[in-house]
């Protein structure tokens, strides 16, 4: 029969130690395109917002364009809103883990 190979201290040490949790990372972090999220969903309102404005006291705006932006900033928060449902939801179920 053949003998299955015992881990050695050579085959553990050519393992890859894992980073110091303060290391740079390569890409921003969650809290961070969280926040970038909500600042662009923002923009959007406020953009929506000029172009009703505009519309309204009739500039020179067409009216496509405003619904648009509108439904693009309604579609944007939406989605921002069920984010949150989720991530709050997650950590509902953190919370009833039994440890």
């Amino acid at each position: 029969m053949n003998a299955i190979p015992s881990l050695t201290s050579p085959s553990i040490a050519a393992m890859p130690s894992p980073a110091p949790p303060d290391a740079p990372r390569g890409s921003a972090s969650f809290k961070d395109f969280l926040l970038s999220s909500i600042e662009e969903v923002n923009a959007m309102q406020q953009a929506a917002d000029r172009a009703v404005e505009q519309l309204a006291v009739g500039g020179d705006v067409n009216p496509a364009e405003v619904l648009t932006a509108v439904q693009k900033a309604d579609i944007a928060f939406r989605m921002m809103m069920q984010i949150r449902n989720k991530i709050v939801q997650a950590y509902q179920e953190v919370q009833n883990i039994r440890i």
